[in-house]
């Protein structure tokens, strides 16, 4: 048997059972593989489409892997923006990329280059098979390195003549890799975490990405029920604590962060979101929980850090306020910042029922908001829109929410979709665009028309890059505004050339009607709708 087969063995026994591609020479042995094991191959139109669909199928699959498969060259480089965009999600995926035949290495093969020197900042692991034999434990090894820890993107590269290699299969190792441990802090700093906590006046959770990649949501709602303790979410914490839980908070955070003594931090790092821990005033106590010991402390010292896998993290903390006989109860605060949640909810009332024509940006999202179910996937790909919806459309409470993650990478809605119709059919899939994003991937329509995905994008189509036009604005005057403006393009037209379903909305009460015949076209579909252009400034750029 060809060492293409043998690769394949290998993703399946690792539970892969969907891989992303482009097509190419170099990697085609390994689609005859996946066609033995019953791997199903989605083929999309560039390959940096085909990595964001890795990642959105591991944050669908949390301790499995996303795969993506890139022909060698010109394929290598496309999918490297998907990469760092894993790499900053920690989304644990596995790219394997072809190369030209080792016979013929620094000679000068079409599409040669040396892929790995490229990989390697922006990956976990990255290295290359050169024995056709071996090529089932490269795959076991990239595997284990992508899941372990705090998770995060594998490369492999294999020669075309690797891949073709015959090999007799009774020489051949193909190990299944073993689930990533659940590991425990040390009990000793969960008391004394607790007892910090337990002299706090005011103090919240702030769930992240490590709480997702954990698998720590219900361990996460057992401990803010216990102790009855505001709850925030950011990264994809967002949709680990149900938009109707008494302890969710939304609103409220930044006016929360000024008045907290006492943080912590589940998962979430202090980077750009959290002013570099600035956010969190300086006499407040910091109990910092994450997946990788390294990131404790990280922009800010912590007073005390927890690693380890943070459901495991949470399930301690709920037995240490047991043994400890500790009674935490925060439910006084949790009624006071309830009531200033819903002051904030009332301010936006004239803008989320707003009839004014063009279409206001918040009567969108409270449209898309009054449509979304309790079972449906939303992905977020836009900055201006996505800021706004964020604020409004609520996280399905048995669905998933996606977006980039902090590498804040445009044009991953369809490519995230693409892996979410799949992994889910039964459930709807829509894409909150905006204009600028949709032109990145948008081509990604042809894909979904070929495999019958009946994805949705609803596009707040403002003819701008508006999250950069306002500062621009701002800094350097509108006479000075350049490379921000956008025309306002039906791409309701350009998905129905694709031969997918178009609807084009200029009036608020429109909206609902137009999401409501696209999902029953049963075809890929969006929803091209005309909101206003904003150029008065309205917020800061992130830095």
């Amino acid at each position: 048997m060809h060492a293409g087969k043998i690769t394949a063995r290998a993703l399946k026994n690792a539970g892969v059972e969907c891989v992303f591609t482009l097509s190419g020479g170099h990697i085609m042995p390994i689609y005859d593989g996946c066609l033995d094991e019953g791997i199903k191959i989605v083929d999309v139109r560039h390959e940096q489409a085909a990595v964001h669909a890795a990642d959105a199928w591991a944050r669908l699959h949390p301790g499995k892997p996303g795969c993506a498969i890139l022909t060698a060259g010109p394929g290598a480089t496309d999918g490297v923006t998907g990469i760092a965009n894993a790499w900053r999600a920690n989304s644990p995926i596995l790219v394997i990329g072809g190369q030209g035949p080792l016979e013929n290495l620094r000679r000068g093969s079409l599409q040669e280059m040396d892929h790995i020197s490229v990989m390697r900042p922006i990956t976990k692991w990255a290295e290359a098979c050169y024995d056709p034999k071996r090529v089932g434990e490269y795959v076991e090894e990239a595997i284990r390195w992508a899941l372990a820890g705090n998770p995060g993107p594998s490369y492999l590269e294999i020669p075309m003549d690797v891949l073709f290699g015959e090999v007799d299969e009774s020489e051949v190792r193909c190990p299944t890799p073993m689930a990533p441990a659940r590991t425990r802090p040390d009990l000793r700093l969960v008391e004394q975490a607790i007892a910090t906590l337990k002299d706090a006046k005011t103090p919240m959770v702030m769930s992240g990405t490590g709480v997702k990649w954990s698998n720590g949501a219900d361990s996460l709602n057992r401990f803010i029920e216990k102790v009855q303790i505001p709850c925030f979410c950011n990264g994809m914490g967002r949709g680990t604590v149900p938009h109707d839980s008494p302890y969710f908070f939304n609103r409220t955070r930044r006016d929360y962060l000024e008045a907290t003594d006492c943080v912590i931090l589940a998962g979430s790092l202090l980077d750009f979101r959290m002013r570099f821990g600035a956010s969190i005033p300086a006499t407040a106590k910091i109990i910092q929980l994450d997946l990788d010991a390294t990131l404790i402390g990280q922009n800010r010292a912590a007073d005390i850090g927890l690693v380890g896998n943070l459901g495991e993290t949470f399930e301690c903390m709920i037995e240490a306020i047991d043994s400890m006989n500790v009674t935490l109860d925060w439910s006084h605060v949790v009624e006071e910042w309830r009531a200033k949640e819903v002051a904030e909810e009332e301010k936006l009332a004239t803008q989320l029922t707003s009839s004014e024509v063009p279409i206001d940006p918040q009567r969108m999202c409270k449209e898309i908001a009054d449509f979304v179910t309790d079972d449906m996937i939303l992905i977020g790909d836009g900055g201006d829109i996505v800021a706004k919806a964020a604020k409004v459309v609520p996280v399905p409470k048995d669905g998933i929410w996606m977006d980039p993650g902090p590498l804040g990478t445009l044009g991953v809605g369809m490519p995230f979709a693409l892996a979410a119709q799949v992994a889910h059919p039964d459930k709807r899939v829509l894409i909150i665009y905006g204009d600028g994003s949709f032109g990145l991937n948008g081509f990604e329509y042809d894909t979904a028309v070929r495999f019958n995905l009946p994805i949705v994008g609803i596009i707040g189509n403002d003819a701008a890059w508006g999250q950069m036009m306002r500062p621009q604005i701002n800094i350097f005057g509108e006479d000075r505004m350049v490379a921000t403006e956008l025309r306002p393009t039906r791409y309701d037209k350009v998905v129905e050339a694709l031969g997918g379903h178009g609807e084009y909305v200029t009036e608020p009460d429109e909206i609902r009607p137009a999401l409501e015949r696209a999902y029953a076209s049963g075809k890929p579909a969006v929803v091209n709708v005309m909101i206003r252009q904003d150029r008065s400034f309205g917020g800061g750029i992130y830095v």
